[in-house]
């Protein structure tokens, strides 16, 4: 284990000599969690972190290492446990967790970046995989098919939650916007048009997140179909 990881597992114990530690990990995560939410990732440093808790910079160095232990320890604590899953269907146990895995980046959008850094994952983040591995259990597939699974679900999540935190258009939002334009401009952009207009009338504007989980869980399903077909 690195560094990191070993914080996460097991916090360092207090030393039985020298001065009483005034901090504890969690009141460093605590800390530094607080400034991502109300300044965004980048506002968060050593140094900040140190003056918000009234010390200095290398009075932190005695509770982690530096940022990146701090990255991972953010990420864990921000991202929680998951909820329990119906247990008695892998789909939509699996659509569930994907929905509470998106609500959870959504409310403190910086977790995206962290996830996408180099990092072996804490406590937290691994319960999230036993879960929906767990969910899994009892499906015809191997290990690193499982976790493919895994991957194109929280690539999705991931990839909606990074573009919804950084406050871009929803897609009723660009259609309003467009609406002029591809009415003066119908016969250039038809199909844009027809698909925004169809949209709006269906009712299925900004649906992408469960769109996604049901396409990736239809090619799930479609794979288990197929091996037990008799010629499988």
């Amino acid at each position: 284990m690195d560094d990191a990881t070993d914080l996460l597992w097991t916090p360092p114990a207090p030393s039985k000599r020298g001065p009483k530690p005034r901090f504890t990990l969690d009141a460093i995560a605590e800390t530094a969690i607080a400034l991502a939410d109300e300044h965004g990732l980048e506002a968060v440093t050593m140094q900040r972190v140190a003056s918000h808790l009234g010390t200095t910079k290398m009075a932190l160095y005695r509770y982690l290492p530096g940022r990146t232990e701090l990255d991972a320890v953010m990420l864990d604590r921000a991202l929680g446990v998951p909820g329990p899953l119906p247990g008695d269907d892998w789909r939509p146990a699996l659509a569930q967790w994907a929905d509470g895995l998106h609500r959870r980046v959504l409310s403190k959008p910086w977790t995206v970046e962290l996830s996408q850094r180099p990092h072996l994952p804490g406590p937290s983040e691994l319960a999230w995989f036993e879960k929906a591995l767990a969910a899994m259990s009892g499906l015809p597939l191997r290990g690193g098919e499982k976790l493919d699974v895994l991957t194109l679900l929280v690539g999705h999540v991931m990839s909606l939650a990074r573009r919804e935190g950084q406050d871009a258009a929803s897609e009723a939002e660009l259609a309003r916007g467009l609406a002029p334009i591809l009415r003066t401009h119908a016969q250039e952009f038809p199909h844009t048009a027809a698909a925004f207009a169809e949209s709006a009338e269906e009712g299925a504007q900004d649906s992408a997140l469960r769109f996604g989980i049901d396409r990736i869980l239809d090619g799930v399903q479609l794979l288990l179909a197929e091996r037990h077909s008799p010629g499988a």
